[in-house]
């Protein structure tokens, strides 16, 4: 029995060590399991049958800093034509338009939404503007629903944080992405004390967690971009690396 129970005590170690090996590096196996809930339940309710005017007056007006950088911002992207662009969250379609003139006739922007107005409505405006080379896809909470390896670029705006499953959404969004392919993330600083009330009632966390989660599903940190004149948001770049070269949420810094 002596011998059983070292037998066993040895056994417990090795569960304890293991775990707080898999804690560290958070791989996506461990990530995904931990996805079987939702970070924050009904953030997205609101996108079931929104008020297309009031957001256009929330997406696209003028007292939005994102809009007043919204040239700036596109031009980080590096977009050129023929390249193939998703845009995550895409509401309104402001970015999305944009895209869709940079990238050409011969390039292409998902427009992907989990909202069926929004879709309908940047359909509607794309047509009215002859943008022709826009699809419209409705994601959904785990997916952005887009073919393997069909993406150069995907672009989150303001939406990461609706991500009721991220490390599922980024995954996805991974196997979506063409080989190095990148992400163009941007989001609200959360900062206690600093951010607004509404910023830090709606948005479950800042910078430096949402950076570890998409580093943890198989993307490096390219840079951070501090010259768009945000002071509400911050910019992040991101690549996507093959299985063999995931860094852990500690790199890229």
């Amino acid at each position: 029995m002596p011998g059983f129970y070292r037998l066993l005590g040895a056994a417990a170690l090795a569960s304890v060590m293991l775990g707080l090996t898999l804690v560290g590096a958070v791989p996506l196996r461990v990530s995904l399991y931990a996805q079987e809930k939702s970070v924050k339940p009904g953030i997205n309710d609101a996108f079931k049958n929104p008020d297309i005017n009031k957001y256009l007056k929330t997406f696209e007006g003028e007292s939005r800093e994102i809009y007043q950088q919204r040239q700036k911002i596109v031009g980080v992207c590096g977009l050129r034509a023929g390249m193939i662009v998703a845009d995550i969250g895409a509401g309104t379609g402001l970015f999305t338009r944009l895209f869709a003139q940079e990238v050409g006739p011969e390039g292409k922007v998902y427009a992907v939404d989990i909202s069926e107005k929004f879709l309908a409505y940047i359909e509607r405006t794309c047509r009215e503007a002859g943008l022709r080379n826009v699809i419209t896809v409705q994601g959904s909470d785990v997916s952005p629903n887009l073919p393997s390896n069909s993406v150069d670029l995907v672009f989150i705006c303001d939406t990461y944080h609706h991500f009721e499953y991220p490390f599922r959404m980024m995954t996805a969004i991974h196997k979506a992405l063409k080989p190095q392919g990148r992400v163009v993330l941007i989001d609200f600083h959360r900062i206690p004390g600093k951010s607004s009330e509404w910023v830090l009632g709606h948005v479950r966390a800042g910078q430096e967690v949402f950076e570890k989660e998409i580093l943890s599903c198989g993307f490096r940190r390219l840079r951070e971009e501090k010259e768009l004149g945000l002071k509400e948001n911050y910019c992040l770049i991101f690549e996507k690396v093959s299985s063999d070269q995931q860094e852990s949420p500690k790199s890229g810094k």
